[in-house]
């Protein structure tokens, strides 16, 4: 048809549920809002829990190894509420409304937040400098503001990047060269509001106090969601493709329903739409692979599968619909990979901040002292470094030897980055154990500030910035290339659980270690006062569990079969 070759051919539609025009929207002309979105609530977020730890131990008056453990739990729960948002933004609400929704969940939680810290009666009373105490309604106060955060980042989290890669036509090849660029750029955005939050914001809540600290990213959040909607007109939007957990179990139940059923030598045979479109809305189909055969009995046609004149889709399931199944158990060994590098990546806010809290935190010979926290602008400087380096260097450089059109494959790429996240974890080891020799020979036990610089934990930051350039922009590009077209917030959101499931292992690695290690008396490897305690064993059973888990994924990578997409959506 005349004309229609200006409209997108991947099912997206406008703000008006017409198709979408190319001309009008999408590509970088919708992305700088998605984008400056993504950078405040980062700022938002990053402001709020870089220095959390700090505000539990010394604002509420937590245990370090207490502290710890609720900063990972809580930081866990952020990552899990994801799969609500993503269930609800493939099967009911698409993604816009999604992050529309959850966001004024989020200023909600923020704004409480807020309050809890300076309201009178909700603050913890003060009687000097990180001398405090906290009744039970505080803490309590403001946990129910952290958890009501957390679940506001459930809408957010897996829709974003999904969001604006959306705004990119599969189908266009000009369209789809960059997306790659997108997801770069999607997460230098991130790091640009990590890198005021690290620096500015955590200069406020140490200096100025925790009120102002928390109301700026209560504030910036408010921006945020101002910013996603000033770019409706813009976007193209998906249509939400129905449960994807409903046909997941219809293919499982089908399957079980029918497993004294041969598949057919001939795969041709199996039951499958004769329409170039899939019966899956928003969802091109799916070619067959040879994996997981089981499931293929769930698209073997029976004579019972036509009685009534209707097909039951829990006893007969298409193709596409036995892949889509098929697509999330490959993705699941390389989704179990991340879980260490995310535990590894999880000790940026916590026990690095600790182990900052005893050293030198001056810089130079002067006065000025930097909070403890501020060193993970590092790992945010870094990240800014290698995004434009691997863009416009590494891939051009790699693509000679790979003849890959990204220079890595999305796997190599990861594995880059979880070999390189190792080294972050040596580092930190050494360091620890360089600073518990100097307060050994200067015995300074009972000093908190040992004689050695803060500012030797930039390696540590650095090489974790270079790893998530590598590992966690390679798993977005990964789960949202590789995820069912109707499934790629559900995948996005699965992705993200890897790093809950890190900081719920952090924690429980923590309490069995301190279980363990305050037997008799013992202060424990993560004692109170660090000084009497062994942190760089703890790092070093972090670097243990890297380098096994390396194995594991270099294992599982080059088993792993890509999808393989044909036809249109519908």
């Amino acid at each position: 048809m005349a004309g229609m070759e200006n409209y997108t051919k991947d099912g997206t539609l406008d703000y008006k549920n017409n198709p979408a025009n190319k001309k009008k929207t999408g590509t970088w002309k919708a992305c700088p809002f998605i984008l400056g979105n993504e950078c405040c609530e980062r700022l938002a977020y990053y402001g709020m829990s870089t220095n959390l730890i700090d505000y539990f131990t010394n604002q509420l008056n937590q245990p370090s190894a207490t502290a710890s453990k609720n900063l990972s739990n809580w930081s866990g729960t952020c990552y899990i509420t994801p799969l609500i948002g993503a269930f609800l933004a493939d099967a009911y609400l698409g993604r816009y409304w999604t992050i529309a929704t959850f966001s004024i969940i989020y200023v909600i939680g923020m704004t409480l937040l807020t309050i809890s810290a300076s309201a009178p009666g909700l603050r913890p009373t003060c009687y000097g400098k990180d001398v405090c105490s906290a009744t039970g309604s505080q803490t309590a106060a403001c946990f129910v503001a952290l958890y009501l955060v957390a679940l506001g980042t459930g809408g957010i989290k897996p829709c974003v990047s999904s969001y604006g890669a959306d705004q990119f036509d599969d189908a266009d090849e000009n369209e789809k060269v960059h997306k790659g660029s997108f997801f770069n750029w999607f997460y230098f955005s991130i790091n640009i509001g990590a890198l005021i939050a690290s620096s500015v914001v955590v200069w406020i809540q140490v200096n100025i106090g925790w009120g102002w600290g928390f109301g700026i990213p209560a504030v910036t959040m408010a921006i945020a969601v101002t910013s996603f909607f000033l770019g409706t007109r813009l976007y193209r939007y998906q249509k939400p493709g129905g449960s994807p957990l409903t046909r997941l179990c219809q293919v499982f139940i089908a399957s079980l329903r029918k497993y004294r059923v041969r598949v057919p030598v001939d795969k041709a045979l199996l039951y499958e739409t004769t329409d170039t479109e899939s019966a899956i809305v928003g969802s091109r189909k799916l070619e067959h692979t040879n994996e997981f055969s089981f499931f293929d009995k769930a698209a073997v046609e029976t004579q019972t599968d036509h009685n009534k004149g209707t097909i039951n889709p829990w006893r007969l399931c298409t193709v596409t619909q036995v892949e889509e199944l098929k697509g999330i158990i490959r993705l699941l060994p390389i989704w179990a990979t991340g879980i260490i590098f995310s535990t590894v990546y999880g000790q940026m806010s916590n026990l690095f901040v600790l182990q900052g809290g005893y050293m030198d935190t001056r810089v130079g010979q002067s006065n000025i002292k930097i909070p403890e926290a501020s060193l993970s602008l590092f790992d945010t400087l870094s990240v800014i470094f290698w995004v434009p380096v691997y863009d416009r260097i590494i891939i051009r450089t790699t693509r000679r030897f790979t003849g890959h059109k990204n220079g890595l494959t999305q796997l190599q790429r990861i594995g880059t980055g979880l070999f390189i996240s190792i080294f972050a974890m040596v580092s930190a080891a050494i360091l620890e154990y360089a600073r518990l020799d100097i307060v050994k020979r200067h015995n300074s036990y009972g000093m908190k500030a040992a004689p050695i610089s803060v500012f030797w934990q930039v390696p540590q930051y650095f090489i974790i910035g270079c790893a998530e350039v590598f590992t966690y922009i390679g798993q977005l590009e990964f789960f949202y290339e590789q995820a069912p077209d109707s499934m790629r917030s559900l995948c996005a959101a699965l992705s993200l659980t890897t790093t809950a499931l890190g900081n719920y292992v952090s924690s429980l690695l923590v309490t069995i270690v301190m279980y363990i290690t305050t037997r008799n008396g013992k202060p424990g490897w993560i004692a109170k006062n660090l000084n009497y305690g062994h942190l760089h064993y703890f790092f070093g059973i972090l670097v243990l569990m890297s380098v096994l888990n390396l194995g594991v994924f270099i294992v599982v990578a080059k088993r792993y079969t890509y999808k393989k997409p044909v036809g249109t959506l519908c």
